[in-house]
């Protein structure tokens, strides 16, 4: 067991929670709980330009349904608060002046105008993007720098990376790696505007709120040797690094709020249980090192370590998270799905807006489409005829199953099942039982045409459990109605 492990999350409130950041803040998530460590919400929202007051509730909501609970962070406290860098600004430009009288750090008085154009001659000599600024500033004498001080000429402080050497750290995920500093340009630690950016930010919260391991996405894997000169340059000990997989979408590009990556609560909108997400989400990057995939939360808890996350790429395969949730499906309780799918049938209208979720009748159809369900929307939406006579029938169904004697059969079953005193599964199966016995027909014959009639489609639950939870006035209803149809159609 690691003691003391202490892990964040720090999302932006840029917009909302895509699954490749709910993925990074499960895996915190799990390690934390797995180490009986401790799991920290923080809000990176110093980028003011592009914050969205409605994202932040959104990356709450998120994280709540999928049952990522924070143990440190907004709404939480905990002795490290204030949770959110916005409320931290003079904490980091006094470690950023800190930095400036060590020698670690310079003030840049470079215009937008000036650094463009050195991008733009860069490229045209095709020099490396990422020795973009030309760190005209750092050579700026203390007495030209105050003269621009007192001209109040606009700057930012920039980090003065140690040129000449090699950066090496280790990944928990991916092993060894190694930078040159001379391709490492001086990045901007706080921005004209006195806010930080994420590099200054992110070192000086880490260890502020002593985090143990930083766990975040690989596209923070180019950063890692800057934090590293920063932790260096104030002369604290860096944390443990670990930089997740790769998501890729089904096409095989690169996840991303641009390409696929959808909103966590978009799946909650598009009928996935929250346990299904979150085994998937767990499954991407991650195995627990047996055949297992179908896994409780504490299961996965238990199982989960960083020796066991692949630094290999993994797919969003949306067709493997319909199957496990449709898993998830069957195994729920009736009572656990009754209030959302109720809820869904208010708004496609099926049922009356005041209407009571503790209606058997609603409980039955519940439990009968449930387990033929891969999304809540999928069985709200198909237990339309449980509420309405169909308006139509299938029209490939109707062609194959009602026609020939399909007419004369349903004409004979109905009979039978007007004659019947009680209307169970049980009573209903013995009248098809000894129809079949008596006249040698097959008991497809009865049962397809009969689905029809009465559904207007040609699959859902037992035929019987079916007609037992229509009712005998219902079911009679719809086969004569299927009769006159057959009738004017032929």
């Amino acid at each position: 067991m690691i003691n003391n492990v202490r892990v964040r999350f720090a999302p932006s409130p840029t917009g909302y929670l895509h699954v490749g950041g709910a993925r990074t803040a499960l895996f915190n998530y799990l390690f934390a709980r797995h180490t009986n460590g401790r799991f920290i919400l923080r809000i990176e929202d110093t980028d003011r330009s592009r914050y969205q007051e409605n994202a932040l509730g959104e990356i709450f909501s998120g994280l709540r349904w999928l049952g990522i609970d924070w143990d440190e962070g907004p709404e939480k406290g905990g002795p490290h608060a204030p949770y959110f860098q916005s409320e931290r600004s003079a904490v980091y430009r006094e470690k950023a002046e800190h930095l400036i009288a060590a020698g670690h750090a310079y003030r840049c008085f470079c215009t937008p105008e000036r650094l463009q154009n050195i991008r733009e001659e860069r490229q045209k000599l095709k020099l490396p993007e990422a020795s973009g600024y030309d760190r005209f500033c750092r050579s700026l004498s203390g007495d030209e720098t105050k003269t621009r001080l007192a001209q109040n000429s606009p700057f930012v402080i920039r980090l003065k990376i140690p040129l000449g050497r090699k950066v090496t750290f280790t990944d928990d995920i991916r092993g060894d790696i190694t930078y040159d500093t001379d391709m490492l340009d001086d990045i901007v630690l706080i921005k004209s505007d006195g806010f930080p950016t994420y590099h200054l930010a992110n070192v000086v919260d880490d260890h502020l709120m002593e985090i143990s391991h930083v766990m975040r996405g690989d596209e923070w894997i180019a950063s890692t040797p800057r934090h590293i000169l920063l932790y260096e340059a104030f002369g604290w000990t860096p944390p443990r690094f670990a930089h997740m997989p790769v998501i890729l979408s089904a096409d095989g590009g690169k996840l991303s709020k641009r390409k696929g990556a959808a909103s966590v609560m978009d799946y909650q909108k598009a009928g996935f249980l929250p346990d299904a997400l979150f085994n998937f989400l767990a499954l991407l990057g991650w195995a627990p090192g047996d055949d297992r995939e179908k896994m409780t939360r504490q299961e996965i808890i238990d199982s989960f370590s960083l020796e066991k996350v692949s630094p290999k790429s993994s797919v969003f395969d949306e067709k493997k998270l319909d199957w496990m949730n449709g898993m998830y499906l069957q195994q729920s309780s009736t009572e656990s799905l009754i209030e959302n799918v109720v809820q869904r049938w208010k708004e496609l209208g099926f049922i009356a807006p005041d209407a009571k979720q503790d209606d058997p009748y609603f409980r039955t159809v519940v439990a009968l489409l449930k387990d033929r369900s891969k999304r809540l929307t999928e069985l709200a939406e198909s237990a339309q005829y449980f509420f309405k006579d169909p308006a139509g029938y299938e029209e490939k169904a109707a062609h194959k199953y009602f026609k020939d004697d399909a007419a004369h059969l349903v004409q004979e079953l109905v009979i039978r099942l007007e004659a019947l005193d009680g209307f169970t599964k049980e009573e209903l199966e013995a009248v098809y039982k000894k129809y079949v016995d008596e006249t040698g027909i097959s008991a497809g014959k009865l049962i397809h045409p009969t689905r029809l009639a009465v559904s207007g489609v040609s699959f859902g639950p037992g035929l019987f459990e079916l007609l037992e939870a229509l009712g005998k006035e219902t079911v009679v209803r719809r086969m004569h109605a299927a009769l006159t149809w057959m009738q004017h159609r032929a």
